[in-house]
């Protein structure tokens, strides 16, 4: 609940507990990232941490998360790759119900800026959709300058980047700057698919939001992008897959 309400949502079905409150598509992030922290920590990474920017996003949904899951969430590293801009590393989170049976797969794409890679390309990539044609407006999205707190603390995914304005600045951003996943999950939200028919959600990451500000989603039906106030690209190669 706290989830979609930091997302501003109004569909009481995220709110009903009578009924078993419905979740969010991209609500795995917050599980998720509880076991991202151990292997950013790995000796070989842990010096590369600020560096690592979120680069793409590939969630798989085998169902929705559903009120009263107990969810166990495996990390692992399948791809590490050499990119102009640095190391492409692919980390895997696979989340199973109390039954074994899968609920998400999620392949998180994180560029360590400026780092080189030694040997060759090696495991998996993420397949994100050619760009897309054929894209119509949507409508725009009200940032406020307060999001970023909000999401940190309805996702409870915190990195100080997102809220603090000195660390921010000492890591060479402008000014915090709002989570990507933030931004892909209001703009999932202005697709308007039904939640429980979502199956896949792929984008790549193409620039940062600052706050407050104006988003501007636009789709041909499942390809989508995201743009800022001045037109610029902030998630490209955006697809929703359902059925």
């Amino acid at each position: 609940m706290a989830y979609s309400a930091a997302l501003g949502e109004t569909d009481r079905r995220y709110y009903d507990t009578s009924k078993g409150v419905l979740a969010h598509p991209l609500f795995p992030v917050c599980f998720e990232w509880p076991v991202s922290l151990p292997i950013r920590q790995i000796p070989a990474l842990r010096e590369f941490f600020p560096r690592l920017v979120h680069a793409e996003h590939d969630l798989v949904l085998h169902r929705l998360p559903r009120e009263g899951d107990r969810l166990a969430t495996r990390a692992s590293i399948v791809g590490i790759h050499k990119r102009k801009p640095g190391a492409f590393v692919v980390f895997r989170f696979e989340s199973t119900d109390a039954d074994g049976k899968p609920v998400s797969t999620t392949d998180f794409g994180a560029l360590y800026r400026g780092v080189d890679v030694e040997g060759a390309d090696r495991g998996a990539a993420i397949e994100l959709p050619a760009p897309a044609s054929g894209l119509r407006s949507l409508g725009a999205i009200d940032v406020g300058g307060n999001l970023a707190h909000v999401y940190t603390e309805c996702a409870r995914i915190f990195n100080p980047i997102h809220t603090d304005v000195a660390h921010a600045r000492a890591a060479g951003l402008p000014d915090i700057i709002l989570h990507g996943t933030a931004t892909l999950a209001l703009s999932v939200s202005r697709m308007k698919i039904e939640p429980a028919r979502v199956r896949r959600i792929r984008c790549r990451f193409s620039g940062m939001v600052l706050m407050p500000s104006r988003l501007e989603v636009m789709s041909n039906g499942a390809d989508f992008e995201t743009r800022g106030p001045k037109g610029e690209v902030v998630i490209s190669r955006a697809r929703i897959d359902h059925d």
